[in-house]
């Protein structure tokens, strides 16, 4: 059991409740891809464009995350969470109902929505409540159970849909009782933060920052290598060894079991020994070798290895660049900014498929990971160059 001393048991039940709403935001994305060959059959969806109903979630995710990041600075991160959750249920439930493709598409941009405001709420609540490593702790286990989730996810829609690809979009109906839930629990955790116009001013001078901006440059290059590896490791096995659909869903579900434990259990005691941009360049460096790795491994003894070991790197990076932003922001704006970095992260998911998919067109799919892990490595690097500003300071 995770003890969270000096954390009051209170306090401990709303951390749990932040890891649930946690695990919300990433099944946004994984419930689709496990029906989503039966959704093409019954409905008679375009093979073009029906893609997009894996995908339209996070580009209007990465855009409201920030607004809601900001409105939660206002308002209070509470009143932005409630209503979204509950828009999280009907949105996610609504394609059981929906038979025109256009309708899909809009019910998946609101989920999408729905979730940039939960995820902007969670990650406030858990950048406000803790300080120094215990910050760095919650936030690599709150990375845990996001990836636990997306491991869990797609098994669960996988059962849930055997009986009818409808039956998987229930398991979004779950946002009504957290709703619920977050209402008893996180009321008295909240407190008032009005943004005035001085601190509207003040988000300003943070988010111009040439470190901050680094970090959300950062974030959202994470996000797009690790959603080349989910995109592309599983079309390179087919070709490579034949993998069926089981053998890539263990190949992936083994690569998150290494974000699981070491952002829970790892991450902060390697920021402590290296320092936190030491610890981001070796998550980055564990990245690149093994994207590099990927088009020459054939064994299955070989390939399960190199799938842990760029999950451990990227349970580095991710709690890491998160305190890290945290740290740089004042407490009455941690929401916005760190909100802003969720955005990044679901934008570096979108534009990963649109800016990879034209290498694998123009010089093959080997070179895709070449390319991933010449970007990965070039992060590394600059990862490392000490920011001018602070030095000064």
């Amino acid at each position: 059991m995770i003890t969270l001393q000096p954390v009051k048991q209170e306090r401990f039940y709303q951390f749990l409740i932040l890891l649930a709403t946690g695990w919300l935001t990433t099944m946004s994305g994984g419930v689709v891809p496990t029906v989503l060959p039966e959704m093409k059959l019954e409905l008679v969806l375009d093979p073009q464009w029906v893609g997009m109903l894996v995908s339209t979630h996070a580009l209007t995710s990465a855009l409201s995350t920030p607004l809601f990041g900001i409105l939660a600075d206002r308002v209070g991160k509470l009143r932005v969470m409630l209503p979204c959750l509950l828009l999280y249920a009907i949105a996610g439930t609504a394609p059981a109902f929906l038979t025109n493709f256009s309708a899909l598409i809009l019910s998946r941009a609101i989920l999408g929505v729905a979730s940039g405001g939960v995820a902007a709420a969670t990650i406030g609540f858990l950048g406000s409540m803790y300080d120094g490593e215990a910050r760095t702790r919650i936030l690599g286990y709150a990375t845990s159970a996001m990836a636990t989730s997306a491991i869990v996810c797609p098994l669960l829609s996988g059962w849930v849909g055997q009986t009818h690809w409808q039956h998987a979009f229930y398991i979004y109906g779950l946002g009504l009782p957290m709703a619920i839930v977050a209402a008893v629990f996180l009321k008295k955790s909240t407190r008032s933060s009005s943004v005035i116009e001085g601190d509207t001013k003040k988000l300003r001078r943070v988010l111009v920052q040439p470190n901050v901006l680094r970090l959300y440059l950062f974030i959202m290059v994470a996000a797009a290598i690790v959603y080349a590896v989910v995109i592309y490791t599983p079309l390179y096995l087919k070709e490579a060894i034949g993998a069926d659909p089981q053998l890539n869903g263990f190949v992936l579900a083994v690569r998150l079991v290494g974000v699981v434990l070491v952002s829970a259990f790892g991450a902060s005691q390697v920021s402590r020994q290296l320092g936190q941009a030491r610890a981001i360049a070796l998550g980055f460096s564990f990245m690149a070798m093994t994207l590099a790795t990927i088009p020459v491994l054939t064994q299955l003894y070989l390939i399960i290895p190199a799938a842990v070991l760029f999950g451990v790197g990227f349970g580095i990076i991710t709690p890491n660049l998160y305190d890290a932003l945290a740290i740089e922001s004042p407490p009455e704006l941690r929401t916005s900014v760190l909100a802003i970095g969720t955005g990044c992260n679901s934008l570096g998911q979108f534009i990963s498929p649109v800016l990879l998919g034209l290498v694998w067109n123009y010089a093959g799919l080997p070179t895709v990971f070449y390319a991933t892990a010449g970007l990965a490595m070039v992060a590394s690097f600059v990862s490392l160059i000490e920011n001018p500003q602070k030095r000064m300071g």
